[in-house]
């Protein structure tokens, strides 16, 4: 189970206490447990912050305070400290990764059967869409839904998210990609065929959640072989 660790302090010497972390940091390399860290001040006590740190497990933020590098920063950190700090130990018992998931919803609808739904609640007007397989960037809702469209014209699909990574504003997913050609694609007549392909998108979210810039990577030529595009080619 993920721990967090809540430390709450007062100090008037952030800028040291700033260099001490980064000191931590640099000689617990390869040794520290910590998977996140994050630290905030108080909008209305400037000497007054507290950090999360997050640790795969408790048994994991043990062995991390138990180093003898996090000892001795700890004892030049409570010095820097008007007062003594208090720490909260906290297991995590529920993680909402919401960029992530509004990012798997974006690949359920347009995989969706039927007409395919308004996009406005996944993403934002002034989308903007990354695409080697097109000559020119997509820009808005509006092209993007278009070219969405033409996908679904052409194949029945589904996608598979393999793997999702969450930094800031980003959402990195690594996905799977089968379908069946249905219909014309690219001026190919629907051909029948069961074709799949794997890609990594990664999105930039705003704040509110909707999806406003994206980069997409894929083999397109390799399913235009398995379409039979290439086949010509070949001989």
């Amino acid at each position: 189970m993920t721990f967090v660790q809540l430390i709450d302090c007062k100090t008037s010497r952030f800028d040291e206490m700033d260099r001490l972390m980064d000191t931590w940091v640099e000689k617990t390399k390869g040794k520290r447990t910590a998977t996140h860290s994050v630290m905030g001040k108080d909008r209305s006590d400037a000497t007054h912050f507290i950090e999360i740190v997050e640790f795969p497990s408790y048994e994991e933020a043990m062995r991390n305070s138990n180093l003898p590098e996090t000892d001795t920063i700890f004892k030049e950190m409570v010095a820097l400290c008007d007062e003594m700090p208090t720490f909260t130990d906290l297991d995590v018992v529920r993680d909402d990764q919401l960029y992530a998931a509004n990012i798997r919803q974006f690949f359920e609808t347009i995989a969706g059967k039927g007409d395919l739904p308004p996009l406005n609640g996944l993403i934002a007007e002034h989308y903007h869409d990354h695409d080697p397989a097109n000559e020119q960037d997509t820009l808005g809702l509006d092209a993007i839904t278009r070219e969405i469209g033409m996908w679904r014209s052409g194949f029945d699909f589904s996608f598979t998210v393999d793997d999702q990574i969450t930094e800031g504003d980003r959402v990195c997913t690594r996905w799977t990609w089968n379908g069946t050609h249905t219909g014309d694609f690219m001026g190919m007549p629907a051909t029948g065929r069961q074709v799949s392909m794997t890609g990594t998108t990664i999105f930039r979210c705003q704040e509110d959640g909707k999806i406003i810039e994206g980069w997409w990577q894929y083999d397109r030529l390799g399913l235009m072989g398995q379409l039979g595009a290439l086949d010509a080619l070949e001989q």
